[in-house]
């Protein structure tokens, strides 16, 4: 069954020493805006979040379903050496289009509730073995973004062991680099659920509860020299569920009755019938 209602989210998290989102096209300094202020991508949340739900798909008595397409390569749990080698290996090369969107959701959590293109050329130029699906997911994520301009400091590093041998035995040069951080902000995004959409994608209310049981730990098992752990933590995850499919009242209203103040406290505008639920960060 498809989503019974439409669902509205946000997440407060906070960051302390640490690079949430490392910008490659600028020395993988963290994401900042022309204000100052933080960013993390949509596309880095929902890189955690399939993350999370992967980790799920693999704990014994798991419910079917929970398995991502897109995997990371250091977590994915099959042998697929890319996108199209996994659609392949699951859905065959000869499918129709009708055929690759109701096998794909219903074996893929991320395709049901994020979408996702298949698009992959033929073997050969004009020989219309080539597909090209899109799947339009009901579940958007937004960028985050930091309550207030974020403060970055830079530290130069070198190492004390060569990593190759210099020319005629002697020691090669030191290695420096740069390591970035965000030194302390509080960071909010917002996300929401679209029952129409879902009817297309099957996204359930059970697949909703997924994505509401993992939004409080995903930064767990997460951790690397750029986020050590412990230094990124989830807040408090705010939850409405309107009592229809079209919503009580417009996802832009139901964002903006949120305030987030710098300090990670924040105020909730009254929306008559819509209460969320507050769950505090695992």
């Amino acid at each position: 069954m498809p989503l019974s209602r439409k669902i509205d989210f946000a997440v407060i998290f906070t960051v302390k020493n640490a690079n949430p989102n490392g910008d490659p096209l600028n020395s993988n300094r963290p994401r900042i805006c022309d204000d100052g202020k933080g960013e993390v991508t949509d596309v880095c949340i929902k890189r955690k979040l399939r993350d999370r739900i992967l980790e799920l798909s693999q704990k014994k008595g798991a419910k079917p379903g929970l398995v991502t397409f897109v995997q990371s390569d250091d977590r994915k749990i099959d042998d697929a050496t890319s996108l199209k080698d996994r659609a392949e290996k699951a859905l065959g090369k000869d499918l129709g289009e009708v055929d690759i969107v109701n096998e794909a959701c219903e074996k893929w959590f991320d395709v049901r509730a994020f979408g996702q293109l298949f698009a992959y050329k033929g073997k050969k130029k004009g020989d219309g073995t080539g597909v090209s699906v899109g799947i339009r997911g009901p579940v958007t994520i937004q960028s985050a973004f930091s309550v207030e301009p974020v403060n970055i400091t830079s530290t130069q590093i070198t190492k004390s062991v060569s990593g190759e041998d210099g020319k005629d035995g002697n020691k090669a040069s030191d290695t420096m680099g740069m390591k970035h951080r965000v030194d302390s902000a509080v960071y909010v995004f917002f996300g929401s659920m679209n029952p129409q959409l879902s009817e297309r994608t099957g996204f359930s209310d059970e697949d909703a509860k997924v994505i509401k049981s993992v939004l409080p730990r995903i930064f767990e098992n997460d951790a690397s020299s750029a986020r050590p752990e412990g230094s990124m933590g989830v807040h408090k995850l705010f939850w409405w569920e309107h009592n229809c499919k079209s919503g009580q009242y417009s996802s832009a209203k139901v964002h903006g009755s949120l305030k987030v103040n710098g300090d990670g406290s924040y105020s909730l505008t009254n929306l008559d019938g819509l209460v969320p639920e507050e769950i505090d960060g695992f």
